[in-house]
């Protein structure tokens, strides 16, 4: 059994003898540095999906994870889904024909395809895909490719920040989309299949997950958004650092008045084209 040799290796037991032999070495909590009693803090390490793989967390850390991954104001947390829910399907009744007219536009400019779909990381870890109008040429097959073409000073910027402020690979109407943020609508999709929500930190890739260091399961304890804090608060005039503070004072905050108010600060600034590029 799989856990069984969990176990084993753990305690530093020899499976193939009778002899059971735990390491008097304590070993350290990666997040405290405090020291892990092996029989106390057993659980912990079996338990994958809240300690690291790096190593083990000790009680005090696990339990205040825990807390901020699974406790984050229940209550509202229902009500919000129920609401994400109905206003998206009403969206995507009333918006249908901006849906139509800008599908017509992205096909007639190059010929191809309408939507693009990119895979992010979502709820708890699990990764999904995220929908958006192609707002890019088809010219590149993959990524390397297109980053091979990129000088060193654009291939740092988007070391930094996984976006360039110029991104020659944007077509005119891809260009007129991101500014007015209409390449974002099909994610409303994403909204009524319960994979985002309206208001919610922005869904990221593994890389810029691994940013977020001990703060990933607090990160990942809220569906991903349309919008939120960080991108109703300067969106691109932000640096990274400051994008991660946001979304996570939004989940140590979230509240139906504060994503109202995350909702209409959205409309101002998609209406005077704030942060977008």
């Amino acid at each position: 059994m799989k856990e069984w040799g969990d176990i084993m290796s753990v305690l530093n037991v020899d499976s193939t003898s009778n002899n059971l032999s735990v390491s008097s070495k304590d070993e350290k909590c990666i997040h405290c540095g405090k020291d892990i009693n092996i029989h106390k803090d057993l659980y912990i390490e079996l338990n994958k999906n809240h300690a690291e793989k790096s190593g083990k967390l000790c009680q005090d850390c696990y339990r205040k994870i825990h807390k901020n991954t699974y406790s984050v104001n229940k209550p509202y947390i229902k009500i919000k889904r129920i609401l994400d829910f109905i206003l998206s399907l009403f969206a995507i009744i009333v918006l249908s024909p901006i849906y139509v007219v800008i599908a017509v536009l992205i096909r007639k400019e190059d010929g191809g395809p309408v939507l693009y779909k990119h895979t992010r990381i979502g709820k708890n870890g699990k990764k999904f895909g995220v929908y958006k109008f192609r707002s890019m040429t088809t010219k590149y097959k993959t990524f390397d490719e297109f980053y091979q073409t990129l000088s060193d000073e654009q291939k740092k910027e988007w070391n930094e920040n996984y976006k360039l402020s110029n991104d020659p690979r944007v077509t005119k109407i891809g260009n007129f989309l991101r500014k007015t943020s209409l390449d974002e609508l099909p994610q409303i999709f994403n909204i009524l299949k319960g994979e985002m929500s309206i208001i919610g930190p922005r869904p990221i890739i593994n890389e810029e997950l691994e940013k977020y260091k001990e703060n990933k399961n607090k990160f990942l304890s809220v569906l991903p958004g349309l919008t939120g804090y960080w991108a109703a608060n300067g969106r691109s005039d932000t640096t990274y650092e400051q994008r991660m503070e946001m979304e996570l004072y939004y989940v140590d905050h979230i509240s139906f008045l504060l994503d109202v108010k995350i909702f209409f600060r959205t409309i101002i600034c998609v209406l005077k084209k704030e942060g977008a590029k």
